[in-house]
């Protein structure tokens, strides 16, 4: 009998670990549509724990247990290396799920700068430090930050503010309408279509519970409004410690 070459034997352990893979994945998917109809996960993979599988749903990370009895929300600590390996990747998942709505889907104030930051603020037009915030504008654009809003009206679907929200969105300038909304102007009530109840769910999803919240391009979340001056600082910092 020949024996398979090293490299052979590798291929095929590995093309069977995939087939595997592949099929304790579709199972897990079948699990999550069964209990969750209509969720379709993004990704299935392999977590840093035998016997748990990573689940990523939008911004959202779960874990279930591979024959698909358990799901946990919770985070893994690597005691050895004191290491938190959840956080980045729910981190991860927060910030490429704010990109795929698309700056067609946002109101976008200053243009990206070589070597500037993008933060992305879930904002309700009556809220008081949105409106502090939206004052700063001029500021956070000089300071190399670009601001994109999502709108959440804390008030729910069909509140006022959720009807200004709309109205913006559907203004021939919507940015000039921002800021006459913000400043307690009158902006023409209108109605089209519109992704203010998406940015709603995804807010929710990814844990928003006041506003403004600031959504960093790393997938930080900062609850509450941070002036100009210090939110271009703490990028700053948070820049030197990435590299």
């Amino acid at each position: 009998m020949h024996k398979l070459k090293p490299v052979l034997f590798l291929a095929a352990l590995f093309g069977a670990l995939t087939v595997c893979q592949a099929a304790e994945d579709a199972m897990l998917l079948e699990r999550l549509q069964k209990i969750m109809p209509g969720v379709k996960p993004d990704s299935i993979g392999p977590s840093a724990v035998p016997g748990l599988s990573e689940v990523i749903i939008g911004p959202r990370l779960v874990y279930m247990t591979n024959d698909g009895r358990y799901l946990l929300q919770a985070s893994i600590i690597d005691l050895e290396n004191e290491k938190n390996i959840t956080e980045p990747r729910r981190r991860q998942a927060v910030s490429e799920a704010v990109d795929n709505v698309g700056e067609q889907n946002m109101l976008v104030f200053g243009k990206k700068q070589k070597g500037g930051h993008t933060v992305t603020v879930f904002t309700d037009i009556d809220c008081g430090y949105c409106r502090k915030l939206h004052k700063e504008m001029e500021n956070y654009n000089k300071a190399g930050i670009q601001i994109r809003y999502l709108f959440y009206p804390r008030t729910g679907v069909q509140s006022p503010s959720y009807v200004k929200a709309v109205s913006v969105w559907c203004a021939p300038d919507r940015n000039k309408a921002m800021t006459t909304a913000k400043s307690d102007g009158n902006v023409e009530t209108k109605d089209c279509p519109n992704p203010v109840a998406d940015h709603m769910r995804l807010g929710e999803m990814i844990g928003v519970e006041g506003t403004p919240a600031l959504v960093l391009s790393n997938g930080e979340v900062l609850p509450g409004y941070v002036p100009a001056d210090k939110l271009a600082a703490f990028l700053k910092q948070q820049e030197g410690k990435a590299n």
